[in-house]
């Protein structure tokens, strides 16, 4: 899945070529230099984390498809192994959500009996999900370079390997493929996908689903905070949906999950359409991604000047925290506070998160009740989503902190 580093074509002027669509309309909407190449990685003291791998983010918008990337990601930098920490289980709304999607593939997409390949799974949840859903004799693969767990459980129904998933893996048979939050990650992901494919060789009926973040919810939003070096191909509705045609599948649908924030996608890799190839036509009315990309770009300074202005009043009665020291998290801290003498730490509920610094500004990060016990006042959460639960988590275990929104 993963291509050696190389820069993209250009035009005359010097736009890169759309590595979805291979449009050359590209136009550049953020630039940030010396960025964390990673936000999850784990460093164990202030300087260390503060010596984190710097590269350089250059997002660029495609004018044809909608498709987003960063022409100057280099995948060389780029080191996911043990210590890199993105686990969202520990979130209740996060459990529902994901819970709600193994749900769908069973009931609703008659997931049963059915080997299930999973391309990138991490430390293999959600595919554990699938094989342990009651009545459902599912058995999986998991694919990830990352994976550190025993090779196989569950009596032999589940099992890993810790390579890519590619034309190598062809002599496992997949039933349905299922893929979330990995493409982001992927410099090409055309080429991704071609490999995806070519590994189904046998079995091109087979279901394919996808979750990735949504480019769209991220420009309506606001969110800067969201756009970091990880993710250096963010899609909208139209350029996954080019994306995976250009790879050779068919596209039944793509549709939003988690509040709007990720994109799901479900295609087949039969029955695929030449005419597919072409960009899908824009509805009524619509504008290019590229127009709000451009106007997202413009009030990047204003809007970081804005947060630290609520930091600096919120200040006033006490220490300040970011709730959330997951790439959000980490991205505004960098943002906002990079010498880390704003922000008194990162609060998080992941146990593995905790006692660890934050990659690049070298923030703490602390459970609630130890930022509780440094005097810290109030704290900005990073994802609207896990309001709620937040809040009553606060109340149940008497941790007075005032936890607020970004807006």
């Amino acid at each position: 899945m993963i291509t050696p580093a190389r820069r993209l074509p250009t035009t005359a002027d010097g736009s890169p070529e759309c590595p979805v669509c291979a449009g050359m309309d590209t136009v550049a909407f953020v630039r940030r230099e010396q960025v964390p190449v990673h936000q999850n990685l784990l460093y164990d003291s202030p300087a260390a984390a503060r010596a984190a791998s710097r590269g350089t983010l250059a997002l660029h918008a495609c004018r044809d498809c909608d498709f987003v990337f960063n022409a100057a990601f280099d995948d060389s930098l780029m080191s996911y192994g043990e210590r890199y920490e993105n686990a969202q289980e520990h979130s209740a709304v996060f459990e529902r959500h994901v819970d709600t999607l193994a749900r769908l593939l069973v009931e609703s997409h008659g997931l049963r009996n059915a080997h299930v390949v999973e391309v990138g799974c991490g430390q293999g949840s959600f595919l554990r999900r699938l094989v342990e859903y009651p009545g459902a004799g599912n058995t999986g693969t998991g694919f990830d370079p990352s994976y550190a767990g025993p090779l196989e459980t569950h009596d032999g129904r589940l099992r890993f390997r810790r390579e890519f998933y590619g034309a190598d893996a062809t002599g496992v048979h997949a039933d349905a493929v299922v893929s979330r939050h990995v493409i982001e990650h992927v410099r090409q992901p055309v080429a991704m996908l071609r490999s995806v494919r070519a590994a189904m060789q046998g079995g091109l009926h087979a279901p394919v689903f996808f979750e990735t973040p949504c480019v769209e919810w991220i420009l309506r939003e606001r969110a800067t905070w969201d756009l970091f070096y990880e993710h250096c191909s963010l899609f909208s509705p139209r350029s996954i949906a080019c994306a995976f045609a250009h790879a050779g599948f068919a596209v039944q649908s793509v549709g939003h999950v988690f509040g709007g924030q990720y994109l799901w996608l479900e295609a087949s890799a039969a029955g695929a359409d030449p005419a597919a190839l072409a960009v899908p036509a824009r509805t009524a009315g619509e504008e290019p991604l590229a127009v709000r990309a451009l106007a997202f770009g413009r009030d990047e300074t204003a809007r970081s000047a804005a947060i630290v202005a609520r930091l600096c009043a919120l200040r006033a009665d006490g220490p300040v925290a970011l709730w959330g020291a997951g790439a959000k998290g980490c991205t505004l801290a960098a943002l906002v506070d990079p010498d880390a003498t704003l922000v008194d730490s990162l609060v998080d509920i992941n146990p593995g998160k905790q006692g660890h610094f934050v990659a690049g500004t070298g923030h703490p990060i602390l459970a609630p009740a130890q930022a509780a016990a440094r005097g810290v006042r109030s704290a900005i959460l990073m994802n609207p989503n896990y309001l709620d639960e937040c809040r009553a988590m606060l109340q149940r275990d008497r941790v007075d902190i005032q936890l607020l929104e970004l807006d």
